[in-house]
């Protein structure tokens, strides 16, 4: 083999690679890494040795050599995401050549294709940092979670990020409803029950509904109430893989599913009424939520009590104060959003939640 092909996959903006650097003169090993580069949507750059144009080897955003490769590539400039790939599981020397050309990984066909194919898709995706994910609870029924939410999402799709809001909540009636949505074009949860692997982060944001200049993954009105933990693991995987800011409404309860929502949480806001008998059935939910998610933290809502404001509640709580969220009426047809009106007491305890959250990300 000599020279140079490209792989003909899905059409890509002019003059951006969209898949992997594959170096192998090896016909049958070429054939698998096609096949998991399609797979993944992605389009590749084949060569037998390391290319002979500017940046070919260096600007890569993954390189594939097989393992038929590895002395021609010896003298390449070391640099990150390469990886060498074989077939022999036999062959103790595929460690000594991957240290030779400096790869990342080895990776042994065809034990490792699931593994590689998702690499391959981070590349065709151009992932970065994944999304700042927000869960917010309710401390009980009521405490106007799904609400906070809401505006949350609002905020920040209007402050120009890429956002996504998840309906957790099979039992709250959907968020669509709550943004005026509910007749919106677009798939809801019961479309992604038999998601396995991988899901696209790119087509699962072209297929939800578009509200408010952000994306809701909510539920329908059918009777579907549970999604496997499997699917819910793969959906919101795909959405933090788009970046930006992700804001996940939760149920009260800690089921198989919302384990695996909670394992994928940055931060985690516990929404407490100011009355003490809120407070006792937020610290339950709080114990349950805590044993999973690691940075829980609690708004509190008014009217207060005699005797309680934010920071007692939070003092009984034992969890680091979010802020008091204010109250705000909207149109309860969904046409102004919670958080909508910008210059709202909502909206500006949610743009300085945000403020506060990437500066502690370090974004």
């Amino acid at each position: 083999m000599a020279g140079a092909i490209t792989y003909d996959g899905p059409a890509v903006a002019e003059g951006r690679r969209t898949g992997p650097l594959i170096v192998t003169e090896d016909a049958e090993l070429l054939d698998d890494l096609l096949r998991l580069c399609a797979a993944a949507g992605a389009r590749p750059e084949v060569h037998p040795g390391v290319p002979g144009h500017r940046g070919g080897w260096e600007a890569a955003p993954l390189v594939l050599v097989g393992d038929d490769a590895a002395r021609r590539v010896r003298s390449a400039a070391r640099r990150r995401g390469v990886v060498l790939v074989g077939r022999d599981q036999d062959d103790p020397g595929v460690w000594r050549r991957a240290v030779e050309i400096g790869a990342d990984h080895v990776l042994l066909l065809p034990d490792g294709e699931q593994w590689l194919i998702d690499r391959i898709a981070d590349v065709a995706e151009g992932v970065g940092r994944p999304a700042l994910t927000v869960g917010v609870i309710g401390g009980r029924g009521g405490a106007g979670a799904s609400t906070l939410a809401c505006a949350l999402a609002v905020t920040s799709a209007r402050e120009g990020r890429r956002t996504l809001l998840v309906d957790a909540d099979p039992l709250g009636g959907g968020l669509d409803v709550l943004l005026g949505g509910e007749t919106t074009k677009g798939l809801r949860w019961p479309a992604f029950a038999a998601s396995r692997g991988r899901v696209g982060g790119g087509a699962l944001e072209e297929s939800l509904p578009e509200l408010h200049a952000l994306r809701v993954l909510s539920w329908d009105r059918g009777d579907t109430v549970a999604i496997p933990p499997q699917a819910v693991r793969a959906v919101l995987a795909a959405g933090r893989r788009r970046g930006g800011a992700v804001v996940v409404d939760l149920p009260r309860r800690v089921d198989e599913g919302v384990v695996e929502v909670l394992a994928q949480v940055d931060v985690g806001v516990l929404v407490v009424p100011a009355e003490l008998r809120a407070v006792a059935a937020a610290r339950r939910v709080a114990s349950a939520v805590g044993m999973v998610l690691g940075d829980l933290r609690v708004a509190v809502r008014g009217p207060f009590v005699h005797g309680l404001d934010d920071r007692e509640v939070a003092h009984l709580m034992g969890l680091p104060l979010v802020g008091e969220v204010p109250s705000e009426t909207a149109p309860p047809d969904g046409s102004v959003p919670p958080g909508g009106a910008a210059r709202g007491p909502l909206a500006r305890f949610c743009s300085a939640f945000w403020g506060r959250a990437f500066d502690e990300a370090g974004d």
